[in-house]
């Protein structure tokens, strides 16, 4: 199984790959999309489209796992940021509906670090206990990486869940 996260941004995008054999997780592959060269917005959403278009199709993911909105103080931001997770979704939505997952920035932290309220050095620091060390670009990159592994260690009961209601 494998999973790619994204941790949605307008400026900025982070990827993290990773495969899932039973119960053991293996880093597969991360990174950032970069949007902030796109000079009007409307065009940065034409890119972020286009660029998970492409992701998908390098990487050809079993699932994807994205990160909830989150709360912040401007509303012209969240409105961008929803924009563009929008945007993310309706690519990766051509090829995988019911395979779209999202989760809350609490339970990511709490799923790896144990902490709904970690410290972006808290979850690195977790990550690099599952995956050894290892150097990360950016906040970005490591949240992606944290979102595709909730996915892991969540997808087991969220099927079960979803089964029970069909």
């Amino acid at each position: 199984m494998v999973i790619l996260g994204i941790d949605p941004g307008s400026r900025s995008a982070g990827f993290g790959l990773v495969r899932q054999d039973g119960k053991k997780i293996i880093l597969l592959a991360s990174g950032v999309m970069r949007y902030d060269f796109a000079g009007n917005f409307v065009d940065r959403l034409a890119e972020i489209y286009n660029s998970c278009n492409e992701l998908r199709d390098k990487y050809i993911p079993d699932e994807i796992a994205i990160e909830s909105l989150i709360y912040v103080k401007s509303v012209s931001s969240l409105a961008k940021l929803a924009q563009a997770r929008g945007a993310m979704i309706a690519a990766f939505s051509k090829t995988h509906k019911n395979k779209i997952f999202e989760y809350s920035p609490n339970l990511i932290k709490a799923a790896i670090s144990g902490d709904g309220h970690a410290s972006k050095e808290s979850i690195q620091k977790g990550l690099q206990m599952i995956f050894g060390k290892r150097d990360f670009k950016t906040s970005d990159e490591s949240d992606a990486i944290a979102i595709a592994t909730c996915h892991a260690f969540c997808r087991r009961n969220i099927l079960r869940t979803q089964e029970r209601i069909l």
